[in-house]
């Protein structure tokens, strides 16, 4: 099939995703390692809530493909593209297709919850959350165990987002990765592509993310003095 590279993803959005990609694998190792490593298992986890919420900003300012407003559908556009890549052919879109769209949504939301509920976690021992403080012993046991529940569902989520990029890419043709890396797509020669996409200088996104992180941060060390 004849394509041609296409842009669809701006460097802040491919930024954002491998950056919390690794920040989340880090994040793991170091809970698992545990000891010392809990000092950066809770830098880790300021990073990805600045990051997630780097992306809700950037889901209202940032070029077309990363707005929530251009992306999200209704619920009868995702039946119809359920029905629609269970036929034959390949299936490509200027940007998250209606079912990405809202995996999206829904992981966004679990890193958030995530993130924030460790905020407020302690193992009793030595290691707790920057604002275990401002809530009770119970309470900050339940939000542990709470933070530890999420992550087990939040790797179910990340599992079923892989398996369909890998049913994209295997059984639809659809090289959701690669666009993910270089921020083109291999767009049919046969199909009309998508015009009037504006996109968002990297230097924006990058102060957004730094503003922020820089936010989180100063809100962190505020509370903690409680």
């Amino acid at each position: 099939m004849q394509t041609t590279p296409v842009r669809l993803w701006d460097l802040p959005t491919r930024l954002f995703h491998w950056a919390l990609v690794v920040g989340i694998s880090f994040s793991w190792f170091c809970a698992e390692t545990g000891g010392n490593w809990m000092v950066w298992h809770e830098r880790s986890g300021i990073f990805i809530l600045s990051l997630v919420l780097f992306r809700l900003v950037w889901g209202f300012i940032g070029s077309d493909t990363a707005r929530f407003s251009q992306f999200l559908t209704s619920p009868a556009h995702v039946v119809q593209h359920w029905r629609d890549i269970r036929g034959q052919g390949t299936a490509f879109h200027a940007g998250h297709n209606p079912l990405g769209a809202w995996m999206v949504v829904a992981l966004l939301a679990m890193v958030l919850f995530q993130g924030s509920t460790g905020l407020f976690a302690t193992d009793d021992i030595a290691t707790e959350g920057p604002l275990a403080g401002l809530v009770s012993g119970k309470t900050a046991e339940l939000l542990t165990s709470v933070h530890h529940l999420t992550f087990n569902l939040l790797l179910l989520l990340a599992t079923v987002h892989v398996a369909a990029v890998m049913f994209y890419r295997f059984i639809k043709r659809t090289n959701l990765i690669k666009a993910m890396v270089l921020g083109k797509a291999d767009w049919p020669a046969s199909q009309a592509q998508p015009s009037g996409l504006r996109f968002k200088p990297a230097w924006l996104g990058l102060v957004v993310f730094g503003c922020v992180y820089a936010l989180v941060w100063f809100i962190i060390k505020v509370l903690a003095t409680f």
